[in-house]
């Protein structure tokens, strides 16, 4: 539940801190007074939009913060999953506003986005008001209603889980079908493309290889006059560098007889003249495998052509990557020859999913069907003591394909005369009517599973006398099992508050501001007599006020 609420630089208030306890506390107040704009406050704790026009003091930022005692809630996992700090019994969440309209929130002290804020406050807070009502209509909502009376938000989980296997297996199917309906128009293409590519039978690096011999074939005269010169040079028939360099070394042989320091040096000359001989017969060689063969040079020409025009016809650079377009080719042809065994596959994917989907869905359709049970039964039971004791409801189904909230489609039909038949929601009830009926739902829910705290704005309005003193009393039994803050016109129900806060406006010399007063006991009951007589506050007014919470708390 709500324990705390700070407000600060917001509207008309400059600085509120509100303590709240559990049960059920009232929230009066002249109409402008400021009750809107503490909701207000609060919307923006649930992640509403945050709009600057609200700062009241554009020197500064707006703040509000909100403490919720969180114990039995069992949102560890949750903060844990966000990486929030976690405190097992109270949690923070504050909302920033600055006067440039930059929005920031924080939750336990850890800036979060608005929807992880949106998602804990949820789970926190409820603010149900005349604008609420709508939703009764929508067929949404009601069977949100069907599936938080039957508890079914663990086997809800299970659904969306198995819902969405199918819904990506479908569209892996889907994607495929249209894949290969693409690749079926393209197989002459493909086809022509591969076997244009397989025919070259190209190689790894057969362009680089390609080119090498390409500029050999090209240079053949050249490199043969170079080498033949190499050749001729080293062991030429006349004062070629071997024979000069033979006489070396027997000079230097025959100068370490007598002098040490040349001594090693014709062995090193040998050696030099053995590494010079080797080189000399492996260019012979080389220059007699030098062949000039313009045919060779032709057909290297030749497939280096074809190669260079496929890679720019492919957009590649080399044959590598031709290769690489050569396996695409292969493998997209090999897709479009084993496509039927390709989609049975994907098609029994897809039944299999639907199947596991639409058992869990038959599971959420029978509680939701015992739960309507449940709703109309109780349903009537509280609305005949606020003025309906004619009403007549109930819960139509009809099955639909698998969506994403199961197969059923709702809609709740009602009739608030003896003589009318029953009719959806939207056709048949009036404001007031929906106002009381929604009350009704809201004490179900409550009856049947824990909710968070839940705030309701002026949902009395259009209701006087007893149905008013019924409204109270089942706001005061909501209360009983979690904490209730109702904003009310109306005494009847303000008489069954067990805490009861006064908001009211205060002028200065330069503004206006809005402040909120927690009344003891004596307050309350001046509050009440108020709000019976109006401004002519009289003995008359007071003992009515006093009998109004001594009803109350007789009822109690």
């Amino acid at each position: 539940m709500i324990k705390r609420l700070h407000i600060s630089n917001y509207a008309l208030i400059d600085r509120l801190d509100i303590g709240f306890d559990d049960g059920l506390t009232i929230i009066t107040g002249e109409t402008g007074a400021g009750k809107s704009i503490i909701l207000g406050a609060l919307s923006l704790i649930l992640g509403e939009r945050a709009d600057s026009k609200a700062i009241r003091n554009t020197a500064a930022k707006t703040v509000v913060e909100a403490t919720f005692d969180i114990e039995g809630y069992h949102l560890g996992p949750f903060l844990e999953d966000n990486d929030i700090d976690i405190d097992p019994t109270e949690c923070i969440v504050r909302r920033e506003l600055s006067p440039t309209g930059r929005s920031r929130a924080f939750i336990n002290d850890t800036p979060v986005p608005l929807n992880v804020l949106r998602d804990l406050s949820t789970r926190l807070l409820d603010i149900h008001s005349q604008h609420s009502n709508m939703l009764l209509s929508q067929p949404a909502f009601q069977l949100s209603i069907l599936d938080s009376i039957a508890c079914n938000e663990p086997l809800l989980d299970d659904y969306r889980q198995a819902y969405q296997q199918f819904r990506n297996a479908a569209k892996r199917l889907d994607d495929t079908i249209q894949e290969m309906e693409r690749l079926k128009r393209d197989e002459d293409y493909i086809r022509f493309q591969l076997n244009q590519l397989q025919e070259m039978q190209l190689q790894p690096d057969e362009d680089t290889q390609l080119e090498a011999l390409q500029s050999k074939l090209s240079n053949i005269t050249e490199l043969k006059d170079a080498l033949w010169t190499v050749s001729n040079e080293l062991n030429g028939e006349e004062n070629s560098i071997l024979e000069r360099l033979s006489a070396v070394g027997q000079r230097l042989e025959e100068s370490q007889r007598h002098l040490d320091e040349v001594d090693g040096m014709a062995e090193r000359v040998r050696s030099a003249l053995i590494e010079l001989k080797d080189i000399a017969q492996s260019v012979g060689y080389i220059v007699d495998g030098l062949n000039d063969d313009p045919a060779q040079l032709a057909r290297v020409d030749e497939r280096l052509n074809t190669i260079y025009s496929l890679e720019r016809k492919h957009g590649v650079q080399s044959v590598n990557e031709l290769i690489d377009v050569q396996h695409g080719y292969e493998k997209r042809l090999s897709v479009i020859e084993h496509n039927d065994d390709l989609v049975d596959e994907l098609k029994a994917q897809v039944a299999s999913h639907r199947e596991a989907a639409t058992r869990i869905a038959m599971q959420l359709s029978s509680r939701r069907h015992e739960a309507s049970e449940r709703v109309a039964r109780e349903l009537l039971a509280l609305a005949a003591p606020l003025g309906m004791k004619n009403l007549a409801f109930d819960v139509t189904f009809h099955a639909t394909e698998l969506t994403a909230s199961g197969t059923d489609a709702v809609e709740f039909r009602m009739a608030f005369n003896k003589n009318q038949p029953l009719m959806p929601v939207k056709d048949t009830a009036s404001g007031g009517e929906i106002s009381r009926v929604m009350l009704c739902i809201k004490t179900i829910i409550a009856r049947h599973m824990r909710l968070p705290s839940i705030i309701f704005d002026e949902v009395d309005t259009g209701v006087s006398g007893d149905v008013a003193g019924m409204i109270g009393e089942m706001m005061s039994t909501i209360a009983s099992s979690i904490q209730v803050i109702a904003i009310t016109h109306l005494p009847q129900v303000a008489a069954f508050g067990d805490h009861h806060l006064r908001v009211f406006k205060t002028d200065n010399e330069t503004e206006t501001l809005t402040q909120v007063q927690c009344l003891d006991d004596e307050e309350h009951v001046m509050e009440i007599a108020r709000m019976l007589s109006g401004k002519d506050l009289n003995a008359a007014a007071i003992e009515n006020a006093k009998s109004l919470i001594n009803h109350h708390n007789n009822k109690s």
